[in-house]
């Protein structure tokens, strides 16, 4: 089990390491120079110039990019080209409202999904079931984008029951914050509900039709106690998997569901900072998502170890 979790760990630390790299050479090799942008077409070469030296943007690529790395792993990003504000401290609020947002959906998608995978599986011969799945089909097929848009039509402009966008910090309010997270958290979990029903259901229908099962059943359990007693620990294993897929595609949905609701996260800060071509914010930005996704795959595997640990006595 250690070996395993040692050798993921390592693979992590290669994976963030060569995610760097591309990240730092696609933002190098983009067209324009930031200094011009940030000062403007009628600026001096001399102010260009300036501006070039004080950001290092004169230096040569490796020095640049061991600047870089090493301003990352001491969580010093550096200044915006644009603002000269601390990218750390505007990262650090933003990432707070993108984390509220997403762990909101994400614990809505597991509180829906698993109970009603598991309802279209043991009944997966009855009309509830057909009528389920048909609907788990038909959420899969609907953008998160589009479902915030009718969710608005509906519960903002036609019934008047929940505010249209913005955001409220918890600390200034538990009710209105609650208010305004209902929509773009619901949008956001939609889709993906789905899909982790649609995976729950294929998992313990596999499950149902194992030996052990049938031993339970024929010792007289239904087949919901069976499930529950016996089978959830191995329908789990799957399950995780699309989880931790879930959770990645939340983080970067979460970029268009801040626009569609005027919320304040990460998503929002990064397209602005891409159509401000504020591209030492872009490589922050862009650089901090994927370090997420990795460490959410690399704690899928350790998760994969904790839930049967035979996994961990093959590696």
């Amino acid at each position: 089990m250690l070996l395993r979790l040692a050798s993921r760990f390592a693979v992590l630390l290669v994976s963030l390491a060569v995610a760097s790299l591309i990240v730092f050479a696609v933002m190098a090799v983009l067209p324009g120079d930031p200094a011009r942008v940030a000062l403007g077409l009628n600026a001096s070469e001399e102010s260009v110039a300036q501006m070039r030296e004080e950001f290092g943007l004169d230096r040569p690529w490796p020095v640049r990019y061991t600047e870089w790395v090493t301003g990352l792993l001491t969580l010093d990003l550096g200044q915006s080209y644009l603002s000269r504000a601390e990218i750390a401290p505007q990262l650090v609020d933003r990432f707070a409202v993108t984390l509220w947002l997403v762990g909101t959906a994400m614990a809505l998608a597991v509180l829906v999904a698993v109970p009603l995978g598991a309802v279209m599986a043991l009944r997966h011969r009855s009309g509830v079931g057909v009528v389920l799945s048909a609907a788990s089909q038909v959420g899969m097929a609907v953008p998160a984008f589009l479902a915030g848009i009718l969710l608005i039509a509906l519960f903002a402009v036609r019934l008047g029951w929940l505010p249209s966008g913005g955001w409220t910090p918890p600390i200034e309010g538990a009710g209105e914050f609650l208010r305004k997270l209902v929509l773009p958290a619901v949008s956001l979990a939609l889709v993906q509900a789905a899909i982790l029903a649609r995976y729950v259901r294929n998992a313990v229908l596999e499950v149902m039709d194992t030996d052990f099962i049938r031993t339970a059943r024929a010792k007289g359990l239904t087949r919901g106690r069976a499930l529950a007693r016996h089978g959830w620990r191995n329908a789990a294993v799957p399950v995780v998997t699309v989880l931790g897929l879930s959770l990645t595609s939340m983080l970067v949905g979460a970029v268009v569901i801040e626009r569609v609701f005027v919320i304040p996260g990460v998503g929002s800060m990064l397209v602005d900072a891409v159509a401000q071509r504020d591209l030492i914010l872009v490589q922050d930005v862009v650089m901090v998502l994927v370090a997420m996704v990795l460490v959410v795959n690399f704690l899928v595997d350790v998760l994969y170890v904790v839930i049967d640990p035979r996994i961990g006595g093959r590696a």
